[in-house]
């Protein structure tokens, strides 16, 4: 027989998960377009396109450096749009591109020092709220948070996405 008590696996405990799941969509979202506001300002402050932004934090956030075709990979975008994209961050500053010492072929996407520090000022107030969050948080609760996120988007990153 099912519980309808509230507990895990019952009537009222399938509702609560459920109620639970759209409110953390309803957080993830409302996270995501504040994010990407500031994406946009960062953007336009510094007369890239919001998707130039994108491969900015690819490369950043790399184990490696990034090749065209890994960030072609990432970003769901064709080899031209790349190009476009890496040509942009290239004239601005932010990137540069080196050729592989064993195989000359193989080119590698490197974020500037320089465009690191005026990326990193400009996201401060983003550090700021984050920092905030977590000295409002109780013992546990930003461990708990990091681990459902790490695992949202190990299962996003193996998710299909249509080609361009």
């Amino acid at each position: 027989m099912e519980s309808t008590d509230g507990a895990p696996g019952g009537p009222l405990g399938d509702e609560r998960a459920a109620l639970e799941l759209q409110a953390l969509a309803v957080q993830l979202r409302r996270m995501n377009g504040e994010v990407n506001r500031l994406v946009h300002a960062f953007a336009h402050a510094q007369g890239l396109h919001a998707t130039d932004v994108q491969a900015l934090a690819a490369i950043l956030d790399a184990d490696a450096p990034l090749t065209p075709g890994r960030l072609r990979d990432h970003l769901g975008l064709t080899s031209g749009a790349v190009t476009a994209c890496l040509d942009r961050l290239e004239r601005a500053g932010h990137v540069r591109r080196s050729r592989d010492n064993v195989d000359r072929r193989v080119v590698h996407l490197h974020y500037e020092p320089a465009a690191k520090s005026v990326a990193r000022s400009f996201f401060m107030p983003l550090a700021e709220a984050a920092a905030t969050a977590q000295a409002l948080s109780e013992p546990g609760e930003v461990a708990a948070a990091l681990s459902l996120l790490t695992r949202l988007n190990g299962a996003l990153v193996r998710t299909e996405s249509p080609r361009r």
